[in-house]
């Protein structure tokens, strides 16, 4: 598998949430432009990182694996395993949303994104802040 393995050891890492690429795979009249043109401009100094949980969000809008295989590889993005230790702090940050009233009985795919990019100390870029604010308060954030 091609995706898989860490990045290139020269370059600082960014993390990549899934409403980014799915602004750029869907042409989102909106989004694409920002989303796009912030992608572009990282890519040029950061090796641009996602999970399997993006990998999974973004899925749906390919008819293969191999085409959304390509894709991440002509946007350079390397796909990295999700630690144990990630795992383990999701359970932390949902146990905060339950307790804060959340109704969901498992947790959101945003909790596996923010863990793992504060567990790798590397920002990440996102539109979608809210969740990320509130359960992450130290995640760095690059957002319109």
């Amino acid at each position: 598998m091609r995706l898989w393995g860490l990045p290139v050891a020269d370059k600082q890492q960014i993390f990549v949430d899934s409403c980014v690429l799915l602004d750029i795979f869907n042409d989102d009249d909106h989004w694409f432009e920002w989303s796009s043109s912030t992608l572009y401009d990282i890519s040029k100094k950061y090796q641009l990182v996602i999970n399997a949980i993006v990998f999974t969000e973004v899925a749906f809008n390919f008819t293969s694996y191999v085409k959304l295989e390509n894709e991440l590889l002509l946007l350079d993005i390397k796909l990295l395993h999700i630690p144990t230790e990630v795992a383990f702090n999701v359970s932390r940050v949902f146990k905060q949303y339950r307790k804060n009233k959340g109704g969901k009985k498992s947790p959101m795919p945003d909790f596996y994104i923010g863990e793992h990019a504060k567990y790798l100390n590397i920002p990440l870029v996102t539109r979608d802040t809210a969740r990320y604010k509130t359960y992450q308060p130290k995640l760095q954030l690059i957002s319109p």
